[in-house]
């Protein structure tokens, strides 16, 4: 088989969310979004940085589909929850800290 047909053999279509290795570069990212009428492919490396392909560019990387690294983290997502959930656990705090601050406050007042 020519290397040619190998390449074919490793020929995916780019797929939102799923994670690929680029085995020339050995760099490993994420499939973001495609734009099929502007044939546009954006990536997201494990740095962080994000890239836009044409359809071109993809199918001549020599590529393979591989699971999302280990320790990867979908920034988006986790910050949105993680953000709810430490604004209401923030005002929580404030509603105790307030109490405490007026306790303290009338104590000292009935010290001096």
């Amino acid at each position: 088989m020519t290397k040619g047909g190998d390449a074919v053999s490793r020929d995916y279509e780019p797929v939102p969310g799923q994670w690929y290795e680029n085995l020339e570069e050995e760099e490993q990212f994420r499939v973001l979004s495609v734009d099929e009428d502007s044939e546009l492919i954006e990536i997201e490396y494990l740095d962080g940085d994000i890239e836009e392909l044409d359809i071109e560019a993809w199918h001549e990387m020599d590529l393979e589909r591989i699971e999302e690294p280990e320790g990867w983290s979908d920034d988006d997502e986790e910050s949105d929850e993680d953000e709810e959930w430490d604004e209401e656990d923030e005002d929580e705090d404030d509603d105790d800290w307030d109490d405490d601050d007026e306790e303290d406050g009338d104590e000292e007042q009935d010290e001096y």
